[in-house]
């Protein structure tokens, strides 16, 4: 095995608060253990184009405080290709670099993962996605602080909904997991969250509406995960056509969840897994995602990482219930 002497670090996909302190874990612990470090700029995409720079300590000094990724960060649809990650590959041996650390979700781990597979090359993967959907990992980079932002937008929302008695539908990220929809909600003290994981058959809406606002309310807040065929949009134009007596709105959130300075949690977990993508180098450790569960940094394989599906608790489903009667 090549003994590694350069890492290179991107990230990749969407961005998400916590990534520059990421960014600066790696750099910063990579140089203490006796690394060169690399950054390369524009995700796989970079990569292939040979975006790369050499990074010292005072590239990342003052940082850890700043949303988005002073790496930049692009989707690469030619690094899904065999041809798209040769070029990535040829740009690694040009730079001497011998080691990769991928700061992504899922797409961008699964990248990680096929090309580690394809080239024998030592990638080492960190959880930076809002959704929280990465299984091995109490929590992703990015999440708590995209969690605030939502809570924030829907406290200032029940202002105008409870002055003009209105149902609003609230449309939150999350794609296929509803832990930003779910724990939004709980945090908000909304009436309902419609979320993937509760599609149990029934129809969520017909529930939420004979529970509560039928009976008591004549204003409350329903948070949605986002998805292209029932979002909010869907299920406010059901209750304009079954329930025409309520006012419905619609906000959705959209990109201003991935902006902002990330919390303390979020800067406190990119660090620690920062320090732990060295770490798992240093001992020879490939092809893993750094996490962190119940409170201890763990390595868990790239193929559970993105292959498992992580399950919300649904004790927060009964929670919701009860709590917004």
């Amino acid at each position: 095995m090549r003994k590694i002497k350069c890492i290179g670090i991107l990230t990749s996909g969407g961005d998400a608060p916590g990534m520059n302190a990421a960014i600066r874990a790696v750099t910063r612990s990579g140089i203490c253990n006796g690394f060169k470090i690399k950054g390369i700029y524009k995700g796989y995409e970079g990569l292939i184009n040979d975006e790369v720079r050499t990074f010292t300590t005072e590239n990342v000094s003052n940082i850890i405080q700043t949303g988005g990724t002073i790496l930049r960060t692009a989707r690469s649809k030619e690094f899904m290709t065999l041809s798209g990650r040769k070029k990535a590959y040829e740009t690694l041996v040009k730079e001497s670099i011998d080691a990769l650390v991928v700061i992504g979700g899922n797409g961008s781990l699964t990248g990680a993962k096929d090309f580690a597979e394809e080239y024998d090359f030592p990638c080492i993967g960190l959880p930076g996605t809002i959704d929280n959907d990465l299984y091995g990992t109490d929590n992703t980079i990015g999440y708590d602080t995209t969690l605030n932002t939502i809570t924030q937008c829907i406290d200032k929302i029940r202002d105008t909904a409870t002055s003009h008695e209105r149902i609003f539908f609230v449309e939150v990220m999350g794609r296929d997991a509803g832990f930003l929809a779910q724990n939004s909600a709980i945090a908000a003290g909304a009436e309902a969250a419609i979320i993937p994981e509760d599609s149990t058959g029934s129809d969520q809406l017909i529930e939420f509406m004979e529970r509560g606002i039928r009976k008591s309310k004549k204003s409350c807040i329903v948070i949605v995960s986002e998805s292209p065929k029932c979002g909010a949009l869907y299920y406010a134009n059901r209750v304009n056509q079954e329930y025409p007596e309520f006012d419905v709105r619609v906000s959705i959130l959209g990109h201003l969840q991935r902006g902002g300075s990330p919390t303390a949690r979020d800067r406190i977990l990119a660090s620690e897994v920062g320090y732990g993508a060295i770490q798992a180098l240093v001992q020879g450790q490939r092809n893993v995602m750094v996490g962190v569960r119940n409170n201890e940094i763990v390595y868990v394989p790239f193929v559970d990482a993105i292959g498992k599906r992580k399950n919300i608790d649904k004790q927060l489903i009964k929670v919701l219930d009860e709590l917004s009667i």
